[in-house]
Parts: structure tokens; sequence; C-alpha cells
């Protein structure tokens, strides 16, 4: 084990002096019976006072963000409210006391799926966005009930400003699932000249009836080049986050319960979730201060 002062091995001498022999951990840790009678006597230090007040902070911030946010994250919501603290500081407390972020597994993606070539090109290759509602993506996973059903989960997203501008949930993967994420997606934002979307080569956005949507809204379909699933990785992340933070932590009994998770958890994204990509603020905060 490895200590970075003496502070820390009389801390660690004193949290196990009941279970083992303190003059034996002293020679053991090259510290004197002394110096650690010293530092007991002494008794808690400022800096120990500070971390202990500051470790209620990381807890309440660990707490209401359900143990998804990291020390990167909690560092910028204590300078947030004007505390000045490291990162390596609140993640040292964090190790100590055992709060460590739920953490999504490393996903490799299998192109490859379809084999023919389609028409539909990719056009976000380089695009430089500037603004919202100039590039919407979006993508369909799916999530298991106890009872061994499934249900669909479509998401269309505003990529300059990661916010979910809508969703819909299903028993059924078709184009009607798509359809309704779009529609609603056109009723939340409205029109937008030259606005694009993108998504993989889904069946549900190959459609006839999908790609005349898109035409009768004056969107420019874009879609993943072919053997190249990483042209829609914001999704895929998105999807890995959400699952991760809320799907992988408990289990669906019923379409309606899992519809419950599912509308908490995108208000929670948009107004609360802050994201290191846009200056660790929420999708919502981030819109509103870029529109001002």
């Amino acid at each position: 084990m490895l200590f970075t002062a003496k502070r820390e091995i009389f801390e660690f001498i004193d949290q196990h002096r009941e279970k083992h022999s303190i003059a034996m951990m002293c020679r053991l840790y090259g510290v004197t019976r002394d110096g650690y009678n010293s530092w007991r006597r002494r008794g808690t230090s400022d800096r120990e006072q500070e971390d202990s007040e500051l470790f209620e902070l990381i807890r309440s911030i660990f707490n209401r963000h359900d143990g998804c946010y990291g020390s990167p994250k909690i560092t910028q919501e204590l300078k947030k409210t004007g505390i000045n603290v490291g990162q390596k500081r609140v993640a040292r407390i964090m190790r100590k006391h055992g709060l460590l972020a739920v953490k999504s597994k490393i996903y490799t993606a299998r192109p490859g799926t379809y084999k023919h070539v389609y028409g539909i090109k990719c056009k976000i290759e380089g695009i430089e966005l500037t603004r919202p509602n100039q590039l919407w993506v979006g993508d369909v996973t799916y999530i298991k009930l106890s009872d061994g059903s499934w249900q669909y989960l479509s998401v269309v997203m505003d990529r300059y400003s990661r916010k979910v501008v809508s969703w819909s949930l299903s028993a059924r993967r078709d184009v009607s699932l798509t359809l309704a994420s779009i529609d609603r997606a056109v009723r939340n934002r409205g029109h937008h000249p030259e606005l694009i979307f993108h998504s993989d080569r889904g069946s549900e956005y190959l459609s006839g009836q999908y790609r005349e949507r898109l035409r009768r809204y004056g969107i420019s379909q874009s879609m993943n080049r072919v053997k190249n699933m990483n042209d829609n990785a914001f999704m895929e992340s998105f999807f890995h986050q959400f699952k991760t933070e809320r799907i992988k932590r408990q289990v669906f009994d019923s379409d309606k319960q899992l519809r419950s998770t599912v509308t908490e958890y995108m208000r929670y994204y948009n107004n609360q979730r802050s994201h290191s990509s846009i200056g660790y603020v929420s999708p919502q905060e981030f819109e509103r201060k870029i529109s001002c």
C-alpha cells in the first residue's frame, strides 16, 4: 500500500488499531509510536475539518445525480457554487469514503449488418456545427421487461447542444416508432432550413414512408457510411449512459413503469445532467446561454 504523507499513515493506523498492534503497524509503515501519539493528541487538523465539510457537499451532489457523477463533474459543480477545489482532492475524498460513480462498459461496434450500398449518403463528415437545429441525430434501442417482452425506444437529439428533442416508446420496432419521434421533434422545435437528420441504416429509417416524412418537413437525410457505425457515436454514447444510469439498476415489470423512468431521465438529462463537451452545463442551460 502506497501512502503520500505521514498523516495518511497515521489515519490508516488509527482506523485499524483495534485489530492490529499499533507498535507493529508503526514499524511496518516506517513511523514512530511517539509520532502517532502526537498526531492523535493534536486532534483533527484544519485540513481534515475542511475535507469533512467538503465530503458532505460531495456526497450531496453524488446522491443528487444518483451516483452517476465522478470527480470531474463534481468538481465543476462545486466550482459553480463558488468552491474552488482541485479535482485530485475531490477524487481523494471520494475514494476515502467509497463514492464510486457508475460507469458504462466500452462498446465495440460491429458494423456490416447491411450488405447493400444504399443511395442515402453520409452528409455529416467534417461538418462544422455552430448552432442548434443544424443537425439532429437519431437511433433506436431495446429494453427488456421482467416478463421477457421487449420495448423499443426511439430518440432524436440535437447534436450541437446534446439536448434530447423528442422520444417515443413502443412494443413494436417499426416505422411508426421512428415517425412518432420525428413528428414530435418537429412539433417541439419547429421547421429549420438546411436541417440534417442523421441515423444508422436501420430499416425504420430506410423506409419510403420515413424518407417521405423528412422530405415533407424539409429535412435532409443522412446515414452512416457503410461499415462505419461510429458516424452515429453520439447516440450510441447517449444510450449507454441512459442504460448504465437507469436501466441496468432496476427491473421493469411493465411498460408503464419503464415509461415513467424514461420520462424522468429525459427531464433530468436535459435540465440537470452536465456535459463536459458543452462546458459542464446541462443542454437546456447551454441553449439558454447561447440564445442570450
